[in-house]
């Protein structure tokens, strides 16, 4: 069954409804230039919430952070994963201890010391120039395609509640990560949109 990640989450609601719409996995991006940058102690508050109506694990996106800082952040939220969705360099994931996965703008030439031995491997956005993610433009699926054989991957960039379930059916990766896609404005989530998303996800997974 595909994963679903539904990340950029800013308020208790919208993760609320992002857990009922059946998201496996919820995304909270600590990325200051990013539209849906939240602060540490604010989802310290939404994760508290959270955590009255279940667990689900949740992700750090991070960008060209420091360790001291992405350890900092984990520990304090109790993150299951970090995100590096920056330049970072294999070195950076090692001394995370396979409690990151590196995400790529565009598809990678070679992977080779960043995907990990366990899922999710990898994950694979849109390239857009000086843009970290959250673009809306959907990444390059026949090649991801491919790399989707080797490795248990995340495909992120332009999903949308009408397109997701063909990238299932192209692509057959491990997850899939939505952001923009299921928002009624840059950073707010749609509870509509979210419920569709997973719907068309969980019906071509069954296929």
């Amino acid at each position: 069954m595909t994963k679903i990640k539904i990340c950029g989450i800013k308020t208790a609601n919208d993760a609320i409804a992002a857990m009922e719409a059946g998201a496996d996995l919820i995304g909270f991006n600590f990325y200051p230039k990013s539209p849906r940058f939240i602060e540490v102690g604010m989802c310290r508050n939404i994760m508290s919430v959270m955590r009255t109506y279940g667990r689900v694990p949740c992700v750090g996106v991070f960008v060209n952070a420091s360790i001291g800082e992405i350890h900092a952040t984990m520990e304090t939220l109790g993150l299951s994963l970090a995100q590096l969705h920056g330049d970072e360099t294999p070195e950076i994931m090692n001394a995370l201890h396979d409690k990151a996965f590196k995400a790529f703008r565009g598809i990678p030439e070679q992977v080779d010391g960043f995907a990990r031995q366990t899922a999710p491997a990898l994950l694979v956005d849109a390239s857009v120039n000086g843009a970290y993610g959250g673009t809306g433009v959907k990444a390059d699926w026949n090649r991801a395609a491919e790399l989707a054989k080797k490795y248990p991957l995340v495909l992120a960039g332009g999903l949308t509640p009408e397109n997701v379930a063909e990238a299932v059916r192209q692509v057959k990766p491990w997850g899939v990560d939505v952001a923009s896609g299921v928002e009624s404005a840059p950073g707010k989530k749609d509870p509509n949109r979210m419920k569709a998303f997973v719907k068309a996800v969980r019906s071509e997974s069954r296929n």
